[in-house]
């Protein structure tokens, strides 16, 4: 695969390096974790013609959208998580936004360099939320690299829909899981389609309020692609 442009979500490697012992430690992590990242999507047979790092996008709008969004996230931050995130601006030139998270400044940045031909754009990153899109996404520390078809992006978001997002403290459809989706979803091919069955579920579930939570769930689940 030729011309590649890497776009990487730098916050979990920040995290990680952030847990060393030394700020300098850290600082070396994080540029190993980088690099260790590029040469692997090159091991995979890409040549990677240019990069750009996400770091650090602040004040997420989802919080104001459900106030128990990610608030199962209680663990004490780590000490140099702050100052590596800045090292990453100033010396990984990382981009980010205000009123975003990260996956919406990849997600936008992928989405605006499908208009350049000469160049094929590739989500590094291993968070499972970028599946909803049909793009090439190389996970690093699966050292898997997929492509996604339409389909698939479709079945993959709304599988989320129906079963949640415990990571991000997301609860929907209680007692529906993965196999309870893949059913579901087996003979859909279209958006239409997809969206209607999944809000069926919805109703069985929610009554009166299908609607406002479908759309809640959905406005939390689907990542922007306009934020560049």
């Amino acid at each position: 695969m030729r011309n590649i442009k890497a776009i990487i979500d730098a916050d979990s490697m920040i995290y990680s390096a952030s847990l060393s012992e030394t700020l300098e430690g850290a600082k070396s992590n994080l540029d190993r974790a980088i690099n260790s990242a590029l040469n692997g999507l090159e091991s995979e047979g890409c040549e990677i013609s240019s990069y750009v790092v996400c770091s650090g996008s602040k004040g997420n709008f989802r919080k104001a959208i459900h106030k128990d969004y990610k608030a199962n996230r209680t663990q004490d931050t780590p000490e140099f998580l702050s100052e590596l995130h800045r090292y990453c601006k100033t010396e990984w030139h990382s981009y980010f936004r205000f009123g975003v998270e990260t996956d919406d400044l990849v997600a936008s940045i992928w989405s605006r360099s499908l208009e350049d031909k000469d160049e094929h754009p590739v989500i590094v990153a291993i968070d499972k939320d970028y599946l909803q899109f049909p793009a090439t996404v190389y996970n690093y520390n699966k050292k898997t690299l997929v492509t996604n078809t339409e389909i698939e992006a479709l079945r993959a978001f709304y599988t989320q829909m129906i079963v949640g997002d415990s990571a991000d403290n997301i609860k929907t459809c209680k007692g529906k899981g993965k196999a309870f989706a893949t059913k579901l979803f087996d003979d859909k091919g279209t958006e239409y389609e997809f969206m209607r069955a999944t809000f069926e579920v919805y109703k069985e579930l929610y009554k009166s309020k299908a609607r406002e939570r479908f759309i809640t769930t959905y406005l939390l689940l689907k990542l922007k692609t306009d934020v560049v």
